[in-house]
């Protein structure tokens, strides 16, 4: 069975409740025709949040039933694993490196830059529904610190003046007007 023909990523934007249910509904298609096998469950979460954008205690619920684990399990991986989210994503996902080498080269001024900028906390997604800012204990940059990421992008020796630079290239485009 080819999975990725299932899959289709959808922005985590508000969507009708008859929307969520034909979501929720494609989940637990999914998560039946998993049951049973070894080891699934991290792959048919992965899926679900491809498919619903995030894990909210109902998606969770579906798959439980889905996969006949209890709801406790499915929490559990949910919770332990970093890339899992309970909450609503934004589009883009900024990383701040806050490891040893990025943290003494300036890593908490980016932070603070970016919440100013975003008008959001670490953890939360801004009101537009395009970034969701997160922190990570290391990106793997140590010698381009400080580092940071947006989506799959990593940005080295990061200047917190160059910030607004960096998330505009992120914004979605106005109509006539070219990027």
């Amino acid at each position: 069975m080819d999975t990725n023909s299932k899959v289709q990523s959808l922005p985590s934007g508000d969507c009708s409740r008859e929307d969520q249910q034909a979501l929720l509904s494609r989940i637990g298609e999914l998560a039946r025709e998993y049951r049973g096998r070894e080891g699934s469950l991290i792959q048919v979460l992965h899926m679900a949040q491809g498919i619903y954008g995030y894990l909210p205690l109902e998606v969770q619920r579906v798959i439980a039933d889905g996969l006949e684990l209890p709801l406790a399990e499915v929490s559990g991986v949910v919770s332990f694993y970093s890339f899992f989210s309970t909450q609503r994503r934004g589009r883009h996902t900024i990383r701040v490196c806050l490891g040893t080498a990025c943290y003494v080269r300036g890593g908490k001024r980016i932070v603070e830059r970016l919440r100013e900028l975003l008008k959001v906390e670490v953890g939360d997604t801004t009101a537009d529904g395009l970034f969701t800012l997160e922190v990570a204990r290391c990106i793997g940059a140590c010698g381009l610190a400080p580092a940071m990421s947006i989506d799959d992008t990593v940005y080295k020796r990061v200047n917190p003046d160059h910030l607004e630079h960096i998330l505009a290239r992120y914004a979605p485009e106005k109509e006539g007007e070219a990027v």
